[in-house]
């Protein structure tokens, strides 16, 4: 009589329970917001892997105190390390749409200093950024920053009215807003250098990240990574063709209108936020070309760029070989250190 299974809901992946007669559902763990990923069942017992904020994924048992961990692989390398602590926020966006999200601080964080900020932008856009390890944001912790990522509308785990609100409409002014103002939120609380803010993303985030530079000269510098910035150039040359078709309402031979105002590459008059590209030389995603064309063309308009080309990496430039994790992160923090100059 009962089904259960795992949900993503607000930042957590929770584990629950439905009543298939009363349809009645609940939370095997009563406001859990880390992350627990069933995987299967023996002996009426509740399998999966556990991870949270300062260690990534353990294989785990649900039992009735909670989650119990059955493996302690990560503590051979983390336990030597002190980790910043993440912190949940939730704000308004102008209009008045909730937004969730998480700051890392730096370890021996003070909050009488001011540190320099990372926003950090995800992909999908469909998805959601949650209450997880991540080893790259723990390393720019770790080296003075306080790292900033938010589940701006268009996000998955709010409801299907707030993941698609975006639709034909993305890139657009509400995520702007929504990510603009969780950088806000932060730089209200006291601690932020506000002359040394940096914006990063890499594929729906990379899109992001060339659209807040278009619009906003707050950051001292820009990383986009595998984005797409021209959609009418993407649709002919992406693996996804019908995808795109479908993100607009109608096709660009139509009517341009919409695919134009939505393309970074036409905000470029306006940017002046010096601007790092990369993007992997065999991604079929979000191609070469994208990130080409818009630093050809930031050239062309006398803004600071960068074109990094990542040999061996599909869509993402730090995933199928460690060493390319380790140029990623090399490359992002020599631009950062850069800014201001």
């Amino acid at each position: 009589n009962e089904v259960t299974f795992s949900i993503d809901d607000r930042g957590a992946a929770k584990a629950m329970k439905l009543n298939t007669r009363t349809l009645a559902m609940e939370e095997l763990i009563p406001n859990f917001d880390e992350q627990f990923y069933l995987s299967s069942v023996h002996k009426g017992e509740l399998y999966g892997t556990y991870a949270n904020a300062l260690r990534p994924s353990e294989v785990a048992v649900l039992n009735g105190s909670g989650v119990e961990k059955l493996s302690h692989i990560n503590e051979v390398v983390l336990s030597q390390y002190q980790l910043g602590e993440t912190v949940e926020i939730n704000y308004k966006a102008p209009d008045g749409m909730d937004v969730q999200g998480w700051y890392i601080l730096p370890p021996d964080f003070d909050n009488s200093k001011k540190y320099p900020l990372i926003l950090i932008i995800h992909g999908g856009p469909h998805s959601m950024y949650r209450n997880q390890f991540n080893y790259l944001w723990h390393q720019f912790a770790s080296d003075g920053y306080v790292v900033l990522y938010t589940n701006p509308r268009g996000s998955t785990g709010y409801g299907s009215e707030f993941a698609n609100v975006i639709d034909n409409d993305y890139p657009g002014m509400g995520d702007l807003s929504d990510l603009l103002s969780g950088v806000d939120h932060v730089v209200g609380k006291g601690f932020i250098d506000e002359s040394r803010m940096y914006v990063q993303g890499c594929s729906g985030g990379g899109v992001l990240t060339a659209w807040v530079v278009g619009h906003d000269d707050r950051f001292a510098a820009a990383a986009s990574l595998c984005p797409v910035t021209n959609w009418i150039s993407m649709v002919g040359t992406t693996d996804i063709p019908a995808w795109t078709f479908e993100w607009f309402d109608v096709p660009f031979w139509e009517d341009p209108t919409n695919w134009l105002d939505r393309s970074p590459i036409m905000r470029t008059g306006y940017i002046k936020t010096p601007t790092l590209f990369m993007t992997g030389v065999l991604d079929i995603r979000t191609p070469m070309p994208q990130t080409e064309e818009m630093y050809v063309a930031l050239k062309e308009a006398g803004v600071d760029t960068v074109l990094v080309r990542m040999n061996g990496e599909w869509h993402g430039t730090g995933r199928r070989k460690p060493t390319n994790w380790f140029r990623t992160y090399g490359y992002l923090t020599e631009w950062y250190e850069k800014y201001p100059e």
